[in-house]
């Protein structure tokens, strides 16, 4: 009989709305999700993590940083209960990611410490000294979860930027890419919340965006930009839909509600240039998923695809990335690669991550 390992993933994304934590039940073929929560960042550390990504800042603003998410990961992974689980997965919280660097925080030793368990971190980082980029590392569990005999599939996160894995009918491993689209929820809930003086970090189902109209030429300038044109391996992040991007935008004088209205389409059209009009089905994930307005533009935009969420599939699609770390812990755990070169343009598969005892 297959051993099952009981994981807990470790997961807060660019969106820096908090961590989400997952207890995942694995064997060599299944992959079963046990429990789920969600762990809002307080504003105070939103605005430290914000202060400290894309930009210049001191070292010592970033060792602070370091050790406090550290132990505010290890209380999430405490209060969803760590009774019986046997290895954690922690991806970490980035802020800083180009092609050939980058950093994420949350120290390892801290959540060894604290709760007794081995844990895997670092993912990144092999991948890149293998040639990669470092991301798109949920790929793999895409792939697992996903892959169809006779059928493409698209397996699309929208996180604060928007991903999208692409599995061709039939696939080998080999046959997977990946990359980042473009913005997903980022400049949305930026501009969101200085609409609101920061009493909303993001336009609920989409109502805002659906007051307004789109600014054409802003929109057209926006989709201009040479990064949706490029071939992947690709990678985004605050880097480019940070603080300048959204005074980019602001400079065309919009509303506030024709901006996000704009940021809005801009996401939804990027992806679906990614995605390609060939037919198949599209599986949604990440915060997106409750922006009715967006699912609205994405099913106009790609006619030919079914449209779906992880959550058809037994998978909370809040929740999906964090299980993935989990399955890439796991991975790591029994000495496997988990990379996929074909999204990340690593020169050769990897085990990735630091593992801590």
């Amino acid at each position: 009989m297959a051993e099952t390992l009981k994981v807990m993933g470790l997961m807060s994304g660019t969106s820096l709305d908090g961590i989400d934590v997952a207890v995942v039940d694995i064997e060599t073929e299944q992959i079963r999700p046990v429990a789920f929560r969600f762990t809002p960042y307080q504003p105070d550390v939103r605005t430290r993590i914000l202060a400290v990504s894309n930009a210049f800042t001191h070292t010592s603003a970033l060792s602070r940083l370091n050790f406090e998410l550290a132990e505010l990961y290890a209380q999430a992974l405490i209060g969803v209960g760590v009774a019986g689980i046997e290895l954690i997965g922690c991806h970490g919280q980035t802020v800083y990611h180009e092609g050939s660097n980058t950093l994420q925080l949350g120290e390892a030793a801290i959540l060894a410490e604290r709760t007794g368990i081995p844990v895997v971190s670092n993912f990144r980082a092999r991948d890149i000294a293998a040639g990669g980029q470092g991301a798109p590392l949920v790929p793999f569990f895409d792939y697992r979860c996903f892959r169809h005999p006779s059928r493409r599939r698209v397996a699309l996160n929208i996180g604060g930027i928007a991903n999208i894995t692409v599995i061709p009918a039939g696939a080998a491993l080999s046959d997977v890419t990946a990359f980042d689209t473009g913005p997903g929820n980022m400049v949305i809930d930026q501009l969101m919340s200085e609409y609101t003086g920061g009493m909303q970090q993001f336009d609920r189902n989409g109502e805002i965006a659906g007051s307004a109209a789109p600014d054409p030429d802003l929109l057209r300038q926006l989709i201009a930009d040479r990064y949706y044109g490029q071939t992947p391996p690709k990678t985004a992040g605050r880097e480019q839909y940070g603080v300048e991007f959204i005074a980019r935008m602001k400079k065309s004088g919009a509303p506030f509600p024709v901006l996000i209205a704009t940021a809005s389409c801009l996401t939804a059209q990027t992806i679906a240039k990614a995605v390609g009009p060939e037919p198949g089905d599209l599986i949604v994930s990440g915060g997106g998923v409750h922006n009715v307005h967006l699912l609205g533009l994405l099913r106009d935009a790609l006619p030919n695809l079914t449209l779906s969420t992880t959550r058809d599939f037994g998978i909370d699609p809040d929740a999906k990335e964090a299980i993935a770390f989990a399955l890439l812990a796991h991975e790591t755990w029994h000495g496997r690669p988990s990379n996929v070169p074909g999204a990340t343009g690593a020169k050769h598969a990897v085990v990735l991550g630091d593992l801590t005892p």
